[in-house]
């Protein structure tokens, strides 16, 4: 009896892991979208693009583990706002880890773009690490959001944007304390006063948390701003 509980355990876990997700809050999404006054081009049936005024340079970015794709659409257009092409990529059972090297199938439908970017949120942050990583000749750089790199970039050229907020709850300070190391010497960090982890997106039902003294807009904006500046080789 105890080991068919076990096993139903696991498959119930396992189905869980696969398939239940954060979904993305569509309607504030298309309110924000819309107000950013960008060109938003449903590419294929998984991928998102942003068009910015910068015609040569572009993000490819990577959706946190269960996370919508979609919820990353105010991100990515307030990126494009700030003139860079931004592109959302849409993972197998919204993983990144399933399909880490996506970013260089994307790339070879857009043969203009000179200057590229690869990054993301959470464990697609990790996963876009990953990928950069076997591929740093490839990228300008490296943008992860509440997030770390698990492998050695530190003899590659890349430059890095790391950025989180301190009121982060989910993503492990000690892991990325430890991970820094595997980072370029010069890398860029921003920390987003108040800031929280699902706030680089817009998914998932809202709640009334106390501790929270920053706003989902503001956090985008906020970091649509630092992704900007350091694209644009400006003083974060």
């Amino acid at each position: 009896m105890i080991l068919i509980l076990s096993i139903i355990g696991i498959i119930v876990g396992l189905v869980i892991f696969l398939y239940v997700y954060n979904k993305a809050d569509k309607k504030s999404i298309e309110e924000y979208v819309k107000k950013q006054n960008v060109q938003r081009v449903q590419f294929k049936d998984n991928i998102l693009v942003f068009s910015g005024s910068e015609k040569n340079t572009a993000l490819i970015f990577y959706p946190g583990s269960n996370i919508e794709y979609n919820a990353y659409e105010p991100l990515m257009a307030a990126c494009a706002k700030r003139g860079i092409m931004s592109i959302i990529v849409k993972m197998p059972l919204n993983k990144a880890i399933f399909k880490i090297d996506a970013a260089k199938e994307i790339k070879q439908y857009f043969p203009d773009i000179k200057t590229w970017y690869v990054g993301g949120h959470s464990l697609g942050g990790m996963s876009a690490a990953i990928h950069a990583a076997k591929y740093p000749d490839e990228y300008a750089g490296l943008i992860i959001l509440a997030s770390y790199a698990p492998k050695d970039l530190t003899k590659t050229k890349l430059k890095v944007l790391s950025i989180y907020g301190t009121k982060d709850m989910i993503m492990s300070m000690r892991s990325y304390k430890n991970n820094k190391k595997n980072l370029p010497k010069y890398f860029t960090e921003f920390i987003i006063e108040g800031g929280i982890h699902k706030y680089f997106g817009m998914y998932g039902f809202p709640k009334k948390e106390p501790f929270i003294k920053i706003s989902n807009i503001e956090q985008i904006e906020l970091t649509a701003d630092k992704i900007g500046e350091f694209v644009n080789k400006k003083t974060i």
